[in-house]
């Protein structure tokens, strides 16, 4: 444990006093809202009685999803059925009661509902709506189901990852388009939430992934796209693969940008200068003669172990790093000393390993107060803060309304 992991204290973040009315499910929107609440933020998260798909996703223990626990912590959690009249009018009060109301969902489902944009704006016209989705509300793709290699595909992020040799494209193996998407997400709400305090006016965000995810990719994957005409310089795709290295005993990763950095590699594998060699003393003539340049130094660090060539590496002050496995990660000293990874005690899924809020404000820390909550944990307890009588909460209970 550490003083990031605070179960049962007020949050403290910059956020602390903004409800957020979660409607969101699955990654892209859940984690959107988990950045909100890591920061402070009131988040109630609004589940249907089966409950978002991911509760349900492995790996799993006590019928507690680790996927769910992580990105639904600091968060409290209700279930109402907002299609019935009696559950549009919890879902009403809640909405008149918060800042920020966020939701991921194909363009039409919160029209039928009845909780259109225009819909809250008139029950509050203060409020944050933030809409998620996958390729917008518009043109042919907008109505199709979309997930995350969907939006790899359609973004080049697929693309980007083929193998030279081959040209087949290759997903990423993690879910980086829901991610980046969720990151862009939490900043516009917090920019809106700034507009507001300014001008006292809510209003709508649109988020898209694929959007966000070409936005990620353009500065540097997309960059010999950025100049229009005929006269426009290629550059060669990117291949992050001349980054790793085999070693005697396995693989390293090493970066070196400026010259300072190649020729400390050099001096740490022990080879002659390449940059002073007449084949490759140019960038354009590395670029024409790409093929024996990585074949020298891809000889020169299989003559080392990876111990040592770390230590070499790093008095030379080349970037470099081990690739570590999934489970060497958790044990890095570099994460160990940051305290990036906290432990704490779940009700249900018992000891949990997570990263902590990324962001470390000094003057509001971020921490972790709650565990992800259980179907309907905190339903009574909202509807408390509603002005819903007891009587009037088992009421809705009996009915199915609300869990």
């Amino acid at each position: 444990m550490n003083d990031v992991v605070n179960l049962g204290s007020p949050p403290t973040g910059p956020l602390s006093g903004v409800r957020v009315v979660d409607f969101t499910t699955v990654y892209s929107g859940p984690i959107t809202t988990q950045t909100l609440a890591d920061q402070g933020a009131d988040v109630i998260k609004v589940e249907a009685v089966a409950g978002d798909l991911i509760r349900r996703g492995r790996p799993a223990r006590n019928m507690v999803g680790a996927a769910f626990a992580v990105i639904n912590r600091n968060k409290r959690g209700i279930v109402v059925d907002p299609r019935s009249e009696a559950g549009l009018e919890v879902v009403t009060r809640l909405i008149k009661s918060g800042d920020v109301l966020v939701e991921n969902f194909r363009p039409d489902v919160m029209t039928r509902l009845k909780l259109s944009y225009e819909d809250v704006k008139a029950l509050n016209p203060r409020i944050i709506y933030a809409s998620i989705n996958g390729v917008g509300a518009t043109g042919p793709y907008a109505n199709r189901r979309v997930y995350d290699a969907v939006i790899q595909a359609i973004s080049g992020m697929a693309s980007i990852q083929a193998d030279p040799s081959e040209g087949a494209p290759r997903m990423l193996n993690t879910l980086a388009c829901d991610k980046v998407t969720s990151l862009t997400a939490a900043q516009s709400i917090a920019a809106a939430l700034y507009a507001r305090e300014q001008t006292g006016q809510g209003q709508r965000i649109e988020v898209s992934m694929l959007d966000a995810s070409i936005s990620f990719l353009w500065p540097d994957a997309m960059a010999s796209f950025s100049f229009v005409g005929e006269d426009v310089q290629d550059a060669p795709p990117l291949d992050h693969s001349i980054f790793v290295r085999q070693t005697a005993d396995g693989y390293i990763a090493t970066m070196p940008v400026k010259a300072a950095e190649w020729e400390g590699a050099f001096r740490a594998l022990d080879m002659p200068n390449l940059l002073e060699d007449e084949r490759f003393d140019s960038l354009t003539k590395r670029f024409e003669n790409q093929p024996e340049w990585q074949r020298l130094v891809n000889e020169g660090y299989r003559r080392f172990n990876t111990e040592e060539l770390c230590e070499r590496l790093e008095r030379e002050d080349v970037p470099y790093s081990k690739i570590n496995s999934r489970a060497q990660v958790i044990d890095d000293p570099q994460i160990v000393a940051m305290q990036a990874l906290v432990e704490y005690n779940h009700p249900d899924g018992g000891t949990l390993r997570q990263p902590r809020p990324a962001a470390r404000f000094h003057g509001t820390p971020s921490n972790i107060v709650r565990p992800s909550p259980g179907l309907g944990e905190h339903t009574a307890e909202v509807m408390n803060e509603l002005g819903f009588t007891a009587q009037e909460v088992e009421r809705l209970r009996a009915r199915g309304v609300i869990a």
